[in-house]
This record gives structure tokens, sequence and C-alpha cells, in this order.
């Protein structure tokens, strides 16, 4: 519902959004006995927030307790408040106030995700986990449980709906940040250092892990990759198999204003001229590279006589 004009506009507070009412009250508990939520989607770092958290709490304290809840023998799992215990850790704290309540599986990671989401400055990756578990825990909460693959993600939409309209996102992009969980780490990693363009990550998202791996070592020798190239290199993995080889050589004819190279090639029968009938193709090649090395290296030489 839309706001009228001259209307005050309530923002949701984190205790709204853990739904902590005021019968609960915090206790100190021990930070020894509290561990870290599984598979927490949002990252915990060292950098200058962080130490601006620490001298907050340096000065008045934390004013806002964690969320926990027991997990048995007197453990605790954090549901809320990752960043502040890490910073009362680094002030040598004990203890931290905290509330403690009985949550399911699913009812906890929703919590810790509604929590985390408000931040600023999200990274991809913690999106694209966050809102997975998220989409994951809703679904089993409302009986339809999840597969875990893109074919479950392409069906009960509204639960992509839901989420969407929880975290301010559309259904499709909630499913294209999904689709980054399929990328192996460390493309990944280069989204989030915005090394890799969000839409072709989403893009190398479908091709097969073993292939991504071929697709990093690319991006690491040649620079970030187009979305044309991937489509392109979607479309060969449709027709059948791919070598490194040929993927490589597919992705560099296919840079925009690079025309086509020329292909320098020998035939097998050709090279065993030259080498002993009892050598693998393994050893010609070893051969061949160490005498271009020599070559290269003495080609180097001459030119700094001249």
């Amino acid at each position: 519902m839309k706001a009228r004009p001259g209307q005050k506009i309530k923002l949701t507070s984190i205790d709204e959004l853990l739904g902590v009412n005021n019968e609960e009250s915090a206790l100190d508990l021990e930070i020894v006995k509290i561990r870290s939520f599984r598979n927490h989607p949002f990252k915990v770092l060292d950098d200058e927030k962080m130490q601006d958290l620490v001298e907050s709490i340096r000065a008045n304290g934390i004013l806002s307790p964690v969320l926990v809840r027991p997990i048995g023998n007197d453990i605790y799992e954090m549901v809320s408040g990752h960043r502040r215990m890490h910073a009362a850790e680094l002030l040598g704290m004990e203890t931290v106030p905290a509330i403690i309540r009985e949550m399911t599986d699913d009812e906890a990671i929703v919590k810790m995700v509604d929590a985390n989401i408000q931040r600023e400055e999200l990274l991809p990756s913690e999106k694209a986990f966050a809102y997975k578990m998220k989409l994951d825990a809703i679904r089993r909460q409302a009986g339809r449980p999840s597969k875990g693959n893109s074919a479950q993600i392409g069906r009960n939409l509204e639960s992509a709906d839901l989420v969407g309209e929880q975290v301010g996102e559309s259904r499709m992009q909630v499913r294209r940040y999904i689709r980054l969980t399929e990328l192996i780490s460390p493309l990944l990693d280069l989204v989030d250092q915005k090394r890799l363009q969000f839409t072709v990550a989403v893009e190398i998202s479908y091709i097969d892990p073993e292939i991504q791996k071929w697709l990093f070592e690319y991006i690491k020798e040649n620079g970030a990759v187009k979305l044309n190239q991937i489509s392109l290199l979607r479309n060969h993995l449709q027709a059948g198999a791919i070598t490194q080889a040929r993927m490589i050589d597919l992705l560099n004819n296919s840079q925009p204003g690079k025309a086509p190279s020329s292909k320098l090639t020998f035939t097998e029968k050709k090279l065993r001229e030259y080498f002993p009938a009892n050598y693998t193709t393994r050893q010609m090649r070893d051969i061949i590279e160490d005498l271009l090395t020599e070559w290269k290296r003495s080609r180097e030489e001459f030119m700094e006589e001249v």
C-alpha cells in the first residue's frame, strides 16, 4: 500500500524483523558456547566498518542483543549477530548479551537472512546463497521439499515472488542471483571483485564445472569475457563435447572487433618423420616445446647483441 502525502513511513527495525517481543529478555551468554550459523552466507570481514563497530562497542557496549537458538549440550547457534560477536571477540570480551529462542532449522534460516539482508553493499555471492537458503526454507515450510537443482528453481514461482518481495528484487533477479551458486568458487570470487559481469556470470553458471575451470584459466590469462562469447560457447556445447584448446580458439575468435586467427597445424604423420617410432605424442610435444623455448632464448640473446 502506498503512503499518502504527509504520512509518516515507519521503517522496519531489526527487532521487528526478528520478531523480538517485549517479553523476551537478554542474558549474558559466553561466546565460547556460540557457534556460527551453519553455511552462513554473509562474510564477516576485518574491514573499516568492523573497526567502526569495535570502537562503538568499546564506547557504548553492545546495544542490541544477538539472537541465538539452542542446539544441544549447552551450545547455541548464532542466528543474528555474527559481526557483533566478532567485534566483541576482537575486544577480548567473554560474553555477549543474547536472546535465546527455540527455532526450527527453516525458521532460523529465514530469520538469519532477514536480519542480514538489510545490510548495505552486499556482495553478489552473499545475496546468491542467502536467497537460495531462504527460497529452499520457504519451500520446505510450504511442504515442497527442495532438491537443490535448477529444474526445481524453475518451478514454484510463488516462492521466488515471495523472496523477491521481501528483499526488494524481482522474481527473475532472485532466480539470477541463485544461479550464481552454480559457479565454481574462483569464478564467483571474480563476480564479487567486479572482474566478471553479473549477466555473463549467470550465463556461465549453466556450463559444466570442469569447463568453468577452463574459463577461469582463460580469464586469468586474457581478461574478462563478453556475453556473446559465452553464448557462443554454450551453443557449441549443446552440439557436443569440446576440448580446452577448441574453447580457447572459439573465445579468441569471437572477441568483438578481432579478426579470426589463422591456424598452424601439423599432422601426427608429418611429425613422426622427425621422431623415433616408439615416441609417444606427449614426448614429441615436450621436445617441441623445449626446442621452441631454446630457439626463443637464442633469438632474444641475438637481438640483445645487435
